[in-house]
């Protein structure tokens, strides 16, 4: 019988009121029945909100040393069962286990740094036009925050997200995705091992459909931070709006790599490679177009195809596997439907195209890791996020051409270039429309200290990670004080 986890309140697992549950499979094997997980209704999301509403004003009032150092506790339990959470990765997410390592080791840096943070100044003594007024400002938390997380970083994203959240003295609920269900009852389980005190952090699992609207429009909630598609982060966007909440989004990417005539193509091959195919290109700082520029077509394209075809297929859990399982059914049939959409509207299939054959994958989700050309600079599968192991390689009469190509998508994620040029590093780096740039490497990737974030459909603007994190997770206050009133 399958093991049946809990939600995560006010310091107490509980059932959800509803009595249903939900299972978790893990995408490599659908045999592998990982858990029973609660299918939580918008009580019990009310119930959580207002466990973080309770005690929102003693976390507030915690010294924020004494919050980094719940952060930096989580850091070392975290550090002495990455293993154990490394293997959860893979066997919910299905992602290969030497990158599950470095998603676990990922967070463990970002409870770190955030920790540290804890002992940070978060404010700044102003100079006053009165000598006798003393003034200055101060970071105030928010209040209660919803943290909306997808599947394909099941604990680094909500790390991320919740971090620097609390360190800045706000309370929480994590609604993680429906398919990872079981890594975030493990960060739970962290809170509780490092005694966090009840209803700071809360956890409910569930659909979004069941229980998204209340976290979004809760009265008790100020703030939301998600990432997903960019359908349902604009949906978010419009009801945080109409209430006056606060609200943070990271949507889409249709990221770009140019490779102009002088690059060194045996680098830039490999890293396009990587950037689009690891993870089976579930990232949203994949790699999904390679524009190369000039007379270099043939020879990149065929290094491409060539470390393509080399790529191996398995399950996360064989540390040779780079082409894993994608998460489930219906992201298989949409990669696939995409593929043969790009096929009808001229394209022309260089490897893969469809899913690998062979009793070792007919009980998982797999797609072949695909490589097209011959597509417009318009079509569909040039322009829309696929979510899958699948690279357009596009033509350009030069580098203006090329940075036009890329810039002509909705979307402004991340994006690289391969050149040794100067000037062209420049030019690129300034009218790039991306929130993220890469020099001669891979468009994924991406490092805790720093700024996370995209422009135009991409995100909401406002930046995840780094010092940056501050701007969005509280408010300043302004604070006089005339001395001479004594």
């Amino acid at each position: 019988m399958a093991e049946r986890y809990q939600n995560y309140v006010n310091g107490v697992w509980n059932d959800a009121s509803s009595g249903d549950v939900s299972t978790s499979t893990n995408p490599a094997d659908y045999s592998d029945l990982i858990g029973e997980f609660q299918a939580s209704s918008k009580a019990d999301v009310d119930t959580a909100i207002t466990a973080a509403h309770d005690v929102k004003e003693s976390w507030r009032r915690t010294s924020s040393l004494a919050r980094g150092g719940y952060l930096l506790k989580a850091a070392s339990y975290l550090e002495a069962n990455l293993e154990e959470y490394a293997q959860a990765v893979t066997r919910e997410s299905g992602k290969a286990i030497l990158e599950s390592r470095g998603e676990v080791g990922r967070a463990i840096a970002l409870l770190q740094y955030y920790g540290v943070e804890g002992s940070n100044p978060v404010g700044s003594v102003v100079p006053s036009v009165n000598p006798a007024i003393l003034l200055y400002t101060n970071r105030m938390p928010l209040g209660v925050v919803s943290l909306i997380t997808p599947w394909n970083f099941p604990i680094a994203i909500p790390i991320w997200k919740m971090a620097p959240a609390l360190v800045y003295g706000n309370t929480i609920v994590l609604k993680p995705a429906s398919a990872t269900p079981h890594v975030a009852t493990l960060i739970a389980r962290m809170w509780e091992a490092v005694d966090l005190p009840a209803g700071v952090f809360n956890l409910v699992t569930g659909s979004g459909a069941a229980v998204g609207d209340e976290l979004i429009t809760n009265s008790k909630v100020a703030a939301i931070s998600f990432t997903g598609s960019t359908r349902i982060g604009m949906n978010i966007a419009s009801q945080a709006a109409q209430r006056g909440k606060r609200y943070q989004l990271e949507m889409g990417g249709k990221n770009p790599v140019i490779v102009l005539p002088d690059a060194d193509l045996e680098q830039a091959a490999e890293i396009t490679v990587s950037g689009a195919m690891k993870y089976s290109g579930q990232k949203c700082t994949a790699t999904s177009r390679a524009i190369v520029v000039g007379n270099i077509m043939e020879e990149f394209t065929n290094m491409v195809v060539e470390k393509t075809n080399a790529l191996k297929i398995g399950p996360g859990s064989d540390p040779d596997s780079i082409i894993v399982p994608v998460i489930d059914q219906a992201s298989k049939d949409n990669i696939t439907s995409m593929i043969a959409r790009g096929v009808a509207d001229g394209g022309s299939v260089l490897a893969g195209g469809g899913v690998p054959s062979g009793s070792d994958y007919g009980n998982g989700t797999f797609v072949q890791p695909t490589v097209i050309n011959n597509v417009a600079v318009d079509a569909y599968v040039a322009c829309e996020e696929i979510f899958g192991p699948v690279l357009s390689i596009l033509p350009a009469g030069d580098a203006e051409d090329a940075l036009n190509i890329a810039n002509s998508v909705e979307y402004g994620l991340s994006a690289g270039i391969f050149t040794r040029d100067l000037n062209s590093v420049l030019d690129f780096a300034d009218r790039i429309e991306s929130g993220v740039v890469k020099i001669n490497g891979e468009t994924a990737g991406l490092e805790p200290q720093v700024p996370f974030g995209g422009m135009k459909a991409s995100s909401s603007g406002d930046r995840e990670q780094g010092k940056a994190a501050i701007e969005f997770f509280t408010q300043t206050k302004t604070i006089y004080v005339d001395r001479s009133a004594t």
